[in-house]
């Protein structure tokens, strides 16, 4: 059955919008990669990916999702809200205290949908190797995703995983890497430059696929296409190419906005661009 893109579109329209609340209304949060992954992530969970949100922590028989670059946590809590895996209204709790959704995602408060703690750069990829490994263990057909941050790619841990994965076969995997060429302290070509990432994980043993990650008909084509190279010998990558603050002009490829909150006058001036058909939390 063909997408609603439209329906889709306005879905990614309403989460832009929680995250801008979110991150504005306890001035703290990561609002510049949660608005620029948010079309690939709506894609993913009401699309593409075999989830229920009737959670529980093995997944078995369903697709697992691990986000490994934490801090756009706004995303992926109000996407998680929006499938229906809790009560929308929780995401006027983040980063309160005692709220389930905290800065980065834990497990020790028990919100469904998160399996591991992120937030710590460069571990997500290890543990959705272990995941996926685990799969193939029970004999379960099912997918392991994760995302990443292209300047998490400077800690080391990455490229072990990126060995240990072709190695072992891991090709249940389906990785994806946010390259919107922003990290905290500037552009990543500044801080550390990452050269040619195709060739890097080519010759790592992957395959590779890329996309542009804010057009949500683009994106759930190349995940179907990931889908389709699955269990034939590669993990798969994509290399997805983003804008951090995708759909506020004024946040729009900057990363000054990796970390920082919007003021009362940017918050007005952020939902004015941001119409959605569904409603606030």
């Amino acid at each position: 059955m063909k997408a609603d893109i439209e329906k889709l579109t306005g879905i990614a329209t309403q989460v832009r919008r929680d995250i801008v609340r979110m991150v504005h209304q306890c001035q703290s949060g990561h609002p510049g990669g949660s608005l620029g992954c948010t079309d690939f992530l709506v894609a993913l969970y009401f699309e593409v990916m075999n989830q229920n949100p009737d959670f529980k922590m093995d997944g078995v028989g369903e697709d697992l999702f691990f986000l490994s670059n934490g801090h756009i946590s706004p995303v992926w809590y109000s996407v998680l809200a929006r499938a229906g895996y809790f009560d929308v209204k929780e995401l006027g709790t983040f980063r309160k205290i005692n709220s389930r959704i905290q800065g980065h995602p834990t497990t020790h408060e028990h919100l469904p949908g998160i399996r591991i703690a992120s937030g710590s750069l460069g571990q997500g990829m290890s543990v959705a190797i272990g995941a996926a490994l685990t799969k193939k263990l029970n004999k379960d057909n099912s997918l392991v995703f994760s995302l990443h941050g292209d300047g998490e790619l400077q800690e080391g841990q990455i490229w072990e995983a990126a060995m240990f994965a072709p190695h072992n076969k891991v090709d249940n995997l389906i990785s994806t890497i946010d390259y919107n060429g922003q990290q905290i302290d500037g552009p990543t070509e500044k801080v550390l430059s990452l050269g040619n990432l195709r060739a890097k994980w080519e010759a790592f043993g992957w395959d590779v696929l890329e996309m542009n990650g804010n057009d949500i008909a683009e994106v759930i084509t190349v995940l179907g296409e990931a889908k389709s190279r699955a269990f034939k010998g590669k993990p798969i990558m994509i290399l997805m190419k983003t804008n951090m603050g995708q759909g506020v002009d004024f946040m729009m490829g900057s990363h000054k906005w990796h970390g920082v909150a919007p003021n009362d006058e940017q918050l007005a001036a952020a939902l004015a661009q941001l119409n959605s058909p569904l409603e606030d939390y």
